[in-house]
């Protein structure tokens, strides 16, 4: 089978699985709801407009990865994936095919949320916004949409490999939400090169450290090009 229709019928799963299409529709709610609450509070004397109005992507990203688990994991399931390669047997082919049904929809979504973050953070942020430039923003926007798809990818790949979403999102929620805070209070610099602190730059009006906004999500999808060929290799050599 060739891959276009390969791919076809992979975002077809995706769109008539509800929790899949939850996981996607929670993503802009998430950031929505975070931003707008990182909003009313202003204070900090190194407040940076452009990480608060786009605060709530660090929640908005566990319902990325959650989406990219589930729609890797649910493969593995009651030997779906032994049916799908009667049908593809090209492995590679079907994982490649899986890798874009993901990237797809995150991606459309990601600059959605993006718009609708930009909206009510600046909203609630009032004349504390003003000082953004068109730029800043446009890059903020673009970069949570990316942000979003490579830690969706990333998710991907590594639940291909254990073959199991609940051991990935064991894992990467934790690791996000806890592990990357204390490895960055103990480590300084070496923290700037984890897949969430280096994209997360992009979201920032002003840095510091090894790497700038663009850079820093190279480093990401370095993480997340790893992860899913890691899987592809996995997908390839475990048996079905």
């Amino acid at each position: 089978m060739e891959f276009t229709p390969v791919l076809h019928s992979e975002l077809l799963k995706i769109r008539s699985l509800r929790s899949l299409v939850g996981e996607l529709c929670a993503v802009p709610v998430a950031v929505a709801l975070f931003s707008a609450l990182a909003g009313l509070d202003g204070g900090d004397p190194d407040f940076d407009p452009l990480f608060s109005v786009f605060f709530g992507v660090g929640f908005g990203q566990i319902a990325a990865i959650a989406f990219g688990t589930s729609a890797v994991s649910a493969g593995f399931r009651g030997g779906a994936l032994r049916a799908t390669l009667i049908a593809v047997p090209r492995r590679g082919r079907w994982f490649a095919a899986k890798a874009v049904a993901i990237a797809v929809p995150v991606l459309v979504v990601g600059l959605v949320t993006g718009g609708v973050g930009l909206a009510v953070g600046t909203a609630v942020l009032g004349t504390k916004a003003d000082g953004l430039t068109v730029g800043e923003e446009l890059r903020g926007v673009v970069g949570c949409a990316l942000y979003l798809t490579l830690m969706a990818l990333l998710a991907a790949g590594l639940t291909a490999v254990l073959r199991s979403g609940v051991a990935t999102l064991s894992i990467l929620i934790p690791f996000l939400l806890v592990v990357s805070f204390v490895i960055g209070d103990m480590s300084g610099s070496v923290a700037d090169v984890l897949p969430d602190r280096a994209g997360q730059v992009v979201l920032h009006r002003t840095w510091d450290g090894l790497l700038g906004p663009w850079s820093g999500l190279a480093v990401t999808a370095l993480w997340a090009g790893a992860a899913l060929l890691a899987g592809a290799w996995s997908v390839r050599r475990r048996d079905a």
